[in-house]
């Protein structure tokens, strides 16, 4: 009878842990998934991030809010440009940046939320 209980038991956990194996994304999936959260533990693009969120602003808009030098705002946007999470576009001697998405405020707006709980 111990037996048949421990048996019931091992095929519930193995089918629960299939089934969280069939849920599971492909590793690469995961591994950007790592790389998209990486771009939001730096304080600098976070507040870049926050910033945008109110609409375009260029390199001196944001070096000015953030009380920065231009070099060093541009070297974040840099970053989270290449990891498509702004976008630009140049009007005469000016580059202005917008969020990619609607995605990224979203994200923004999830995780002060979850600290704010």
């Amino acid at each position: 009878m111990l037996q048949d209980h421990r048996e019931c038991i091992y095929n519930n956990y193995s089918k629960s842990l299939k089934n969280v194996r069939n849920t599971l994304p492909e590793v690469e999936k995961l591994l950007q998934m790592a790389e998209l959260y990486k771009m939001f533990s730096d304080l600098t693009r976070i507040q870049i991030l926050w910033a945008l969120e109110s609409g375009e602003l260029c390199v001196s808009d944001l070096a000015s809010l953030l009380d920065m030098s231009s070099s060093a705002i541009s070297h974040h946007l840099k970053t989270l440009r290449y990891a498509n999470l702004v976008n630009s576009r140049r009007e005469g001697k000016n580059i202005y940046y917008i969020l990619a998405d609607t995605h990224i405020k979203d994200i923004l707006l999830q995780g002060f939320g979850h600290i704010n709980e």
